[in-house]
């Protein structure tokens, strides 16, 4: 048997998608394409006398009912406070539908281009959608899904790598080195920021994920939705030399703070959130190297040179978090 077939995904054909989405009382009209997800796997579908749908089949075994009900739940609670953000689909109260051992939600189709993260005016009008996002996102707490933590972040990702072989033997020592010591910077980068609080995240703001038209900006994808500190959803947005990243900062939090206050101690925390993502994401194409998809789009990855970069990049991180914070914090 090939890995394409042993896959779970090679049962979701073309005519897979089209029943599913039949299934749930849509008239399909055939046409159908794909959309950049490897996670899981989403499809725009064409209807028949209504605009397409988005179709998204959850990979299995990753999430659960109720961690993805969780994320339904959220951002069925930001689109009644008038939030911009895509959220499924109800169709006679359901959001979560089953089909041929395939659990999938459906979402309206939104377009728009990436944000021009340059300019002010952008920044600012982000920092108020973030904020008034996370003033939703802390009213309550996720009962079901993971939180973002070292653990879960670092100590655990770097463990399925060592103890899976993707790491060359002639850079394991060094791997094992610098990765222990990135996760010593990160423990004492939480440390210096003390307790601060946690809330329900969008859990992974990039451009990407941020479409923009003349209305403004709306997020699509809560897939990564996660308990975890505010500043999560802030530092992605943040690039360049410092100078250029303390005026970003300043004009995301000029938007943000209108809606939700911002504890400046998480600002401590900003490399240490960079180092985590690091490791986390080796982690995770580590752990669907298996899914036929990821060595076709990722053919970079479990390289001698792709290793090699990234102790690199973690030595770099290391001395990041030693750095003071973009700004003084109590």
């Amino acid at each position: 048997m090939s890995d394409l077939a042993a896959h779970p995904y090679s049962a979701l054909t073309p005519d897979c998608v089209l029943d599913a989405v039949e299934s749930v009382g849509l008239a399909v009209s055939g046409s159908q394409f794909p959309l950049n997800s490897y996670e899981n796997r989403v499809y725009q579908v064409g209807l028949d006398d209504a605009a397409p749908v988005i179709a998204k089949f959850y990979r299995p075994g990753r999430w659960s009912d109720a961690q993805i009900l969780e994320e339904h739940t959220f951002a069925a609670e930001l689109a009644e406070r008038e939030i911009p953000l895509v959220a499924p689909l109800s169709i006679d109260g359901v959001t979560l539908f089953r089909h041929a051992g395939f659990r999938f939600a459906l979402f309206p189709r939104r377009g728009g281009r990436a944000p021009e993260l340059d300019d002010r005016d952008t920044l600012e009008w982000l920092g108020r959608f973030l904020g008034r996002i996370h003033a939703v996102g802390a009213i309550a707490p996720f009962a079901h899904r993971p939180a973002l933590t070292p653990d879960t972040f670092g100590h655990v990702p770097r463990a399925y790598l060592l103890e899976h072989g993707f790491i060359p033997p002639e850079l394991l020592p060094a791997y094992e080195s610098v990765s222990a010591q990135a996760l010593q910077g990160v423990a004492h980068c939480y440390a210096r920021a003390g307790n601060v609080a946690t809330l329900r995240l969008h859990g992974d703001v990039h451009p990407g994920n941020v479409l923009w038209t003349p209305d403004g900006p709306h997020f699509v994808d809560l897939d990564d939705a996660r308990s975890g500190p505010a500043v999560q959803d802030l530092w992605m947005l943040l690039s360049g030399e410092r100078e250029d990243r303390v005026r970003q900062l300043a004009d995301i939090l000029a938007g943000y703070e209108d809606f939700c206050e911002f504890d400046a101690r998480e600002l401590h925390l900003v490399e240490a959130l960079r180092t985590l993502r690091l490791i986390h994401y080796a982690g995770w194409l580590a752990q669907r190297w298996d899914d036929p998809a990821f060595p076709h789009a990722f053919p970079w990855f479990n390289t001698q040179r792709y290793w090699q970069e990234h102790i690199l990049a973690l030595r770099e991180q290391v001395a990041a978090m030693d750095e003071p914070p973009l700004w003084p914090t109590p």
